[in-house]
């Protein structure tokens, strides 16, 4: 690396970690002497705090963002022949859960603007799987990059057909829309704590919110191998899906800094809008909604090739990252799955043509500068 061109951090949790400095040692090494590794209490203070912040009436922990959509499916009973329906431009984790269990992942086109479900098409899917003799059971909304969907829409559809609705905000835990927070949306809220989340541990972590106090008794069980009245007592199919202790007295801490790391998670996307407004389409908020940011993604000119642009960014020090090249409905282990008549062209289109930059609350503004700067030379 030449002493002109900038070493930068795709995301830069170390400058989080020096910004929350030996608080985050005295939380850790805490836990550690509480010698309580599994199920400590640091465990239900977050899940009572993190309750409060989504405005939910609980919050069940659990060991990753993806046991947070199972346990939410198998509380559920979904079993085959019903359907569930999910956007093709999302992580596979999505639909993995969904083939878990052998319920059909009945794939839907997404908004271009906003990247997330598109109601007309969600209904459209919904008359197809009645069509091929499926029951629509469930609707899994994904917040991609950050933004909430349109969960008005989607629970009005989802009403009309007598389905629940799962709100898949393991990259938007922090936002809103039409001044509620995530966690409260849908029936029940799934988010991850992934390292590199908004709102991350230092290893895997999960959680699911929810208002319905029978869903929630059943997601506690199941975490712990369907227990009933110990672990030895077991009375349903259930998982080991526990939250580490460690995990959440680091997520503890973390939670302090997390309202000011979103506000400037949205100062940082503001800021890259207004410097590369002119030169390409950047990410827009749809309706009353916030974000928490969780990437910041372009859609590149059909006249630019991404493979090109990324190498050119790479050339003088800016990282940049795609999610997600292929559509879940043309991977191997998911093209067989049901996918909405018409098929899923933006997806397919934003699968060809997205790009994320640099994005964590630490990004200093001559470094950002710096990215925007570049990213314009290259466009041109």
């Amino acid at each position: 690396m030449t002493p002109n061109i900038p070493n930068i951090p795709f995301i830069d949790l170390q400058a989080q970690r020096r910004h929350i400095g030996s608080a985050m040692d005295d939380a850790v090494l805490s836990a550690v002497h509480d010698g309580k590794y599994i199920m400590g209490p640091q465990v239900k203070e977050l899940e009572s705090k993190l309750a409060e912040f989504a405005g939910a009436k609980h919050c069940v922990s659990c060991s990753n963002g993806t046991d947070a959509l199972a346990l939410v499916l198998m509380a559920k009973s979904v079993r085959p022949g019903q359907a569930i329906f999910v956007p093709s431009f999302t992580f596979v984790a999505t639909a993995e859960v969904v083939a878990w269990l052998g319920t059909k992942p009945f794939f839907v086109d997404v908004d271009e603007d906003s990247f997330n479900i598109n109601p007309d098409s969600l209904k459209q899917a919904i008359k197809d799987a009645t069509d091929q003799g499926l029951e629509p059971t469930g609707i899994i909304a994904v917040d991609l990059f950050g933004q909430p969907a349109n969960y008005s829409a989607i629970e009005d559809i989802a009403a009309a057909h007598n389905m629940w609705v799962m709100a898949d905000a393991a990259q938007s835990f922090g936002a809103s829309r039409d001044g509620k927070p995530v966690g409260s949306m849908g029936h029940v809220t799934s988010t991850s704590f992934f390292p590199a989340k908004p709102l991350g541990c230092y290893g895997d972590g999960g959680a699911v919110f929810t208002d319905d106090d029978e869903l929630a008794e059943v997601m506690v069980s199941m975490r712990v191998h369907g227990k009933g009245t110990d672990k030895y007592d077991n009375v349903r199919i259930g998982m080991n899906g526990r939250l580490d202790t460690l995990q959440a007295a680091i997520l503890l801490e973390k939670f302090k800094v997390f309202p000011d790391e979103l506000k400037a998670r949205q100062k940082i996307a503001d800021r890259y809008n207004e410097g590369l407004k002119d030169v390409i389409k950047t990410p827009q908020l749809i309706g009353n909604a916030t974000s928490a940011w969780a990437q910041y993604t372009l859609i590149l000119p059909e006249n630019i090739n991404r493979d090109d642009f990324a190498a050119a960014c790479k050339e003088k020090g800016v990282p940049t990252a795609v999610y997600y090249p292929i559509p879940l409905s043309q991977q191997k282990a998911y093209a067989h799955y049901p996918t909405v008549t018409g098929g899923t062209s933006i997806a397919e289109k934003l699968s060809a043509s997205v790009i994320s930059l640099p994005m964590h609350p630490y990004l200093e503004s001559d470094t950002q500068d710096y990215i925007i700067n570049v990213v314009k030379d290259v466009l041109k």
